[in-house]
């Protein structure tokens, strides 16, 4: 933070401003207007991408997140289901996971963003194109954000979703701590003549793209930074690569990403919070950024929009960081792993061929697929039954109004006391959390785990993660009810441990 804003006309206001319109500034404004919430976005871009970008689909964790918003097959219609997921060009299948899409979807980064502004504009957030953050001024009931058209927001919380030379970031003089980059890849969607299609053991490779374009990722011949590569340039790497370019011609679009790892120190500070790339960078080796920023997103949303609603206290807040930054850490050391297991030469090489026979096996192939996935993040919120912290499993249910699954039970992105058997629970100290009792006709299992013993209730978050599992006589329930959602007896004062 520095400097004074123009003081002139009247500022706009709302609640919270989201400084980016890329997948996770979209997830959260979403997230927010669901929970109520006043929220704004501000895009530098000025009109949307409209052809494909560095993500190139979404892990099953993340499926799992827009089926519980009830906006999946927006995707599923658009996209390509495959096992995409693999460590270091290593190929994961994950088709006996327990979960309700046990696979990857190939879809470009322009068609989710263009599904996602949908359905915030559905929701009547607006969009504002073609403005940056210069500044922010914080005081003491908001903050007032500092546009470079000359324009003022007044907000009481601003997000930075604005990548990872995040001016808020810059401004908030939050350190963004990591590595510098020591390699670097080009990619491009391009023609070709006769190519040979597959994956390379130094990393990328080259892939059908539709309509007789193919997609390219290829390491560079040495460091090359900046973000407009050239048509020459992806030439000159295919050649080092394959001793040839195929004949290569029209590009439709090229890019550059490098080994840069780093990530923010803090997800907070004051006001100003991050998410996505904003918080953390690292090479895109096993397709895990766009995801992490989703559920960066899906974590804080409605941890905001309850403290705006005045029944959860501002150190609420502070789980956000708490939850997500070791869960980036996580992503920035597998990524770096898999750049090292990349890396030309027969010591390398001899080191892929052993991790390949491991993650043949099921034990090794589990564990490092679940990682990738996201489906086996665990957040630390005080131990007890093996479900709490973790996903909730989407059981199929059976209730008084009918057939449903547990993840119907979050397109309101509503918190969920799920009760099995014939004992009523009273929640009217809780006014937000919704009561459900079915009977279950599937499983508890989790990936990697297996099956989990059965309880008589879950309270479960509205990003669809597990707070408490046990008995309704448990004296703890009332305690995490209040803690996590607030209640008219506390008013919301009391703070969520970790």
């Amino acid at each position: 933070m520095s400097g004074e804003t123009t003081r002139g006309a009247s500022a706009e206001r709302h609640d919270v401003v989201v400084v980016g319109a890329g997948p996770t500034g979209l997830v959260l404004a979403g997230e927010l207007a669901l929970g109520g919430v006043d929220v704004a976005v501000v895009e530098r871009r000025t009109e949307r991408t409209v052809v494909g970008t560095r993500a190139r689909g979404m892990h099953a964790r993340t499926l799992e997140v827009f089926d519980q918003r009830g906006i999946l097959e927006r995707f599923l219609a658009e996209g390509t289901v495959a096992q995409t997921q693999g460590f270091a060009g290593i190929r994961l299948d994950i088709a006996d996971f327990p979960s309700r899409h046990p696979h990857g979807l190939a879809l470009w980064q322009c068609h989710t963003e263009r599904l996602l502004e949908d359905w915030v504009l559905e929701r009547g957030v607006p969009v504002r194109r073609g403005v940056s953050v210069v500044d922010f001024t914080e005081h003491a009931e908001d903050l007032e954000v500092a546009l470079d058209d000359d324009s003022r927001i007044r907000a009481r919380y601003v997000v930075g979703c604005d990548g990872g030379r995040s001016t808020l970031r810059k401004r908030a003089g939050i350190e963004f701590v990591g590595f510098d980059p020591t390699t670097s890849w080009i990619m491009g969607e391009v023609r070709l003549e006769e190519p040979r299609l597959g994956l390379r053991d130094e990393g990328g490779g080259i892939g059908p793209a539709g309509r007789g374009r193919f997609g390219v990722v290829l390491p560079e011949p040495a460091l090359q930074r900046g973000d407009d590569p050239t048509e020459d340039q992806l030439r000159g790497a295919m050649r080092a690569a394959y001793g040839t370019d195929f004949a290569l011609r029209e590009p439709r679009w090229i890019a550059r990403f490098t080994d840069m790892t780093r990530q923010a120190a803090s997800y907070r500070r004051g006001r100003v919070l991050l998410a996505g790339d904003a918080a953390h960078v690292h090479p895109p080796q096993g397709g895990q950024g766009l995801n992490t920023g989703v559920q960066d997103a899906v974590n804080l949303g409605w941890k905001l929009a309850q403290v705006i609603a005045g029944v959860s206290p501002d150190s609420l807040l502070d789980t956000y960081h708490h939850e997500r930054h070791p869960v980036a850490a996580r992503v920035l050391h597998n990524t770096r792993a898999q750049v090292a297991l990349s890396t030309p030469g027969e010591s390398h090489r001899a080191l892929r061929e052993l991790m390949t026979e491991l993650l043949a096996m099921e034990g090794p192939r589990k564990h490092v697929a679940a990682m990738l996935t996201a489906l086996d993040v665990a957040y630390d919120l005080g131990g007890g039954h093996p479900l709490v912290g973790r996903r909730m499993p989407d059981l199929d249910l059976v209730t008084p109004e009918g057939a449903t699954r547990v993840a119907t039970l979050f397109h309101r992105a509503q918190p969920v006391l799920l009760t099995f058997g014939e004992r009523a629970f009273d929640l009217v100290r809780w006014p937000r959390v919704r009561l459900v009792t079915a009977e279950r006709t599937t499983g508890w299992e989790l990936p990697v785990l297996g099956a989990v013993p059965e309880t008589e209730a879950v309270a479960i978050r509205p990003d669809g993660q597990v707070a408490w599992a046990g008995d309704l006589d448990d004296p703890s329930l009332p305690q995490v009810l209040s803690r996590w959602f607030g209640s008219d007896a506390t008013g919301g004062r009391e703070a969520p441990g970790r």
